[in-house]
């Protein structure tokens, strides 16, 4: 992830900038930037009586998405109609700033971030569960998954089992032990980046989610013992062997716990729901809202949410 990225990034999250207005306000501002440079002024990007953005309309950001071959509607007024556009233009302009004023801006990559965002946005209905009373609570999570490889494999280069299982786990670890009891961090954050012992880092306890175990996450596994972490490491149904065999073949098979995740979350579930079914449905309801302002903190795609009917 570049720096223009992560800034961006806690950009969308901080100012909860998300929907089809603030893309438009966003996709329009970036050209006026090309047009006129950086810094911007906020105020010269108003129309004339001051009640709109400047340019910003139906035509101007279909005109950008077009570009990169996207022929679907963002907004039929280009975000125009909203009373709020003003203010999110105010703060994207003051974000391109601070941006220009740090490091070097490179408006096409600032555009190909807004892009991605868009195409978030037409994939973003969100994931979503119901739970039957005939139904295992194992089969709860499973469907999250399928539903998540499914869009992964319509999107390609976008990582949404990955994330979905990252979160899914630290809901259910908040579930259990409170927010707060540790730390949380978007999907792109690589652990080799920030130095952090594993996805979660709870007590002594260094805890690895992975669609695909690897030789790279044992040795992380292995670091964590030589500096005194104890090493969990949650994958799918399909990665627990491998894992297993890899942490055999690194001398750790019996240092390393290794769980499915399905099971790991769904027998949490049963524990917060003290094992009834009026409990089974408060439990997954509280993990799902968990999820979800895990999602709004953390992640800038509102299409990894899951919605929960009961």
């Amino acid at each position: 992830m570049t720096v223009i990225d992560e800034a961006l990034g806690a950009f969308i999250r901080e100012k909860k900038f998300r929907g089809q207005g603030p893309l438009s306000v966003a996709l329009v501002v970036t050209q006026h930037a090309r047009a006129m440079g950086l810094p911007l002024q906020a105020d010269k990007l108003l129309t004339e009586q001051g009640g709109q953005v400047l340019g910003l309309g139906k035509g101007a950001v279909q005109a950008v998405l077009k570009r990169h071959g996207i022929t679907r509607t963002l907004a039929r007024e280009g975000g125009r109609t909203s009373r709020g556009s003003i203010n999110k233009m105010r703060e994207y302009v003051a974000a391109l700033n601070n941006l220009h004023a740090s490091s070097t801006v490179d408006l096409d990559q600032i555009e190909s971030f807004w892009i991605q965002r868009v195409e978030e946005f037409f994939a973003g209905k969100p994931f979503k569960i119901r739970l039957d009373a005939s139904r295992s609570l194992r089969t709860v999570v499973r469907d999250i998954l399928q539903q998540a490889e499914e869009r992964q494999k319509a999107a390609q280069g976008l990582h949404y089992t990955g994330a979905v299982m990252q979160h899914l786990v630290g809901a259910k670890l908040d579930c259990a032990l409170g927010p707060g009891s540790f730390v949380h961090n978007s999907f792109s954050t690589a652990d080799s980046q920030s130095g952090r012992a594993g996805d979660f880092l709870i007590g002594d306890v260094a805890v690895h989610v992975t669609t695909s175990p690897g030789e790279a996450v044992i040795e992380r596994c292995h670091d964590n013992l030589n500096d005194g972490f104890r090493p969990v490491l949650v994958t799918m149904q399909r990665g627990l062997t491998v894992a297993e065999a890899l942490a055999d073949n690194a001398g750790l098979a019996e240092r390393i716990d290794v769980f499915e995740i399905e099971q790991f979350i769904a027998l949490n579930l049963y524990e917060l729901g003290k094992f009834a079914q009026d409990g089974h449905r408060v439990a997954v309801s509280d993990l799902v809202v968990r999820y979800n302002e895990i999602i709004d903190e953390f992640e800038t795609d509102p299409s990894l949410k899951i919605e929960f009917k009961q």
